[in-house]
């Protein structure tokens, strides 16, 4: 079984997740189902079909998150290089020819959020940005082309 890296906080909100579901949603989607059954014929009854449905998807969801869990490490920054770029950073980088910067953190595939600047360190800007140091430069790949970035802080957290 392969393991898949994961970041402290990533562990933590899939366990939150996985404690809701078990613990709230599926408590009251069975309530819901009684409920439902209660109002009579079950053929025609559109309540009972969508809590039953809404149990699926809990269900599924459960099973997701305990195997996504079961394969999970979770890797501590303590014990990485603070000089390089590796799982984990939040790096800074200035776009040279535009002086733009953008910032990003290095997360395992099951924290990807893109709207909070968190990439995969499997995709291929965190392939590329890999192993760098502050003032080195360095060369993505993107759809319209190459962009080239200054690597200017690179922070862990504690």
């Amino acid at each position: 079984m392969q393991q898949t890296p994961m970041t402290k906080e990533g562990y933590a909100k899939l366990q939150e997740e996985l404690e809701r579901l078990k613990k709230v949603d599926r408590t009251k989607n069975i309530q819901d189902i009684a409920e439902a059954r209660a109002h009579g014929d079950l053929s025609e009854n559109a309540e009972y079909h969508a809590a039953k449905e809404k149990q699926s998807f809990i269900e599924g969801r459960i099973k997701e998150l305990e195997a996504k869990l079961s394969t999970a490490i979770v890797v501590s920054s303590a014990h990485q290089d603070r000089d390089r770029v590796t799982f984990g950073a939040t790096v800074t980088l200035k776009n040279t020819s535009t002086g733009e910067e953008k910032t990003y953190t290095l997360v395992g595939q099951e924290e990807v959020d893109l709207k909070r600047g968190r990439l995969s360190v499997a995709s291929p800007v965190g392939k590329a940005l890999v192993g760098h140091r502050v003032g080195e430069n360095v060369l993505i790949r993107v759809p319209a082309g190459e962009i080239e970035y200054e690597v200017c802080r690179i922070d862990y957290e504690e």
